[in-house]
């Protein structure tokens, strides 16, 4: 019987750390490496391991991930495991699932224990990562599936997943929708299948993104009192700053203090700005509260809706937009299909 063979894509993490002279964690395993830790990988699947980078999920660039989906691309092989480290891995997981367009299942996976601690989760993750790719409902399910993160015997969509907590080993969750499936002894537990309405209408629109050139995009996290200054900078210079977009990290159903609306509106007419919930995702309010900081002001100021999109996820998507050269118009239509 032919073994599915399974890529795995080594970006580094706390996965990929060991010790060095002063017992700090340093970035020094590679994926022959991760393999090797884990005996039972050869009995599931002909594995090919390739260290692609050794660095911090934290240092990471767009250029860097989209150069990895243009590889995920070109791979002949019956399904992709990406190993990183954690803290952007809500990040990264979104952008590959708008970038890759493949009908195998692509896992990206990572560990919140590095392997000088007494019981590490990356041997474990990268089984069950494994174990995802083989089996034959995700298998069936890929497109629909889209780019999935397995962390702790759970799989969420890529679309979904949220880092949660700082250190905690259950530091990751889907909140809004929940797991797609769990793995149970040595066995896939089917769920539920995410919406890929929006996704795959993004796709549709992004298809220069990979060609394009870095396009930053500023998130502004709005908090009580907020007075305004990076606004005023922004809106005062002639190039933003540097920035091609903006994220706002909206309070509520889509508010911001009334002290900085006007400052809002008026970075909306130069360059696009997206409201996304600070709450961490949830559909947005559209016409419930008025006033000038409402977001019934604030759309009709022009202000581009996130719709579920967290913050992070928004940048991200927001960047791609930008990358693949889309104007506001076309970008508000990307965004409007995540409600």
């Amino acid at each position: 019987m032919t073994l599915p063979r399974i890529q795995i894509l080594a970006l580094g993490g706390t996965i990929a750390t060991a010790p060095d002279a002063s017992g700090a964690m340093q970035m020094g395993l590679g994926a022959d490496d991760l393999v090797a830790a884990v005996p039972l990988l050869a009995g599931l699947a002909d594995i090919r391991a390739e260290t692609v980078s050794r660095v911090g999920s934290h240092s990471l660039s767009f250029d860097q991930i989209h150069a990895l989906a243009n590889r995920i691309m070109g791979l002949d092989v019956d399904g992709v495991v990406v190993t990183q480290g954690t803290d952007t891995l809500e990040e990264t997981s979104f952008l590959l699932d708008l970038l890759v367009e493949r009908d195998i299942p692509v896992i990206v996976t990572a560990a919140m224990r590095n392997p000088a601690l007494t019981s590490p989760d990356g041997p474990g993750n990268l089984l069950a990562a494994v174990r995802v790719a083989c089996d034959p409902w995700v298998k069936a399910h890929a497109k629909a599936l889209g780019v999935v993160a397995v962390m702790l015997d759970e799989i969420y969509a890529a679309s979904d997943v949220l880092k949660i907590h700082p250190t905690r080993l259950n530091a990751f969750a889907s909140p809004q929708t929940g797991p797609l499936a769990a793995l149970v002894e040595d066995r896939v537990v089917p769920l539920s299948l995410p919406v890929r309405a929006p996704v795959e209408a993004a796709r549709k629109r992004l298809g220069g993104a990979l060609e394009g050139r870095e396009q930053p995009v500023a998130l502004l996290w709005f908090g009580l009192d907020e007075p305004g200054y990076i606004l005023e900078a922004m809106v005062d210079h002639r190039d933003q700053l540097g920035y091609r977009g903006v994220v706002v990290g909206a309070m509520g159903g889509g508010h911001v203090p009334e002290r900085v609306a006007s400052l809002v509106g008026q970075l909306a007419e130069i360059i696009p700005t997206v409201v996304s919930p600070r709450a961490g995702g949830g559909p947005l309010l559209r016409q419930t509260y008025g006033g000038p900081s409402s977001e019934i002001a604030l759309r009709k100021a022009g202000l581009i809706w996130g719709g579920r999109l967290n913050p992070l996820k928004a940048r991200v998507l927001l960047q791609t937009c930008l990358r693949a050269g889309l104007d506001r118009s076309a970008i508000a239509e990307v965004f409007e299909a995540f409600g």
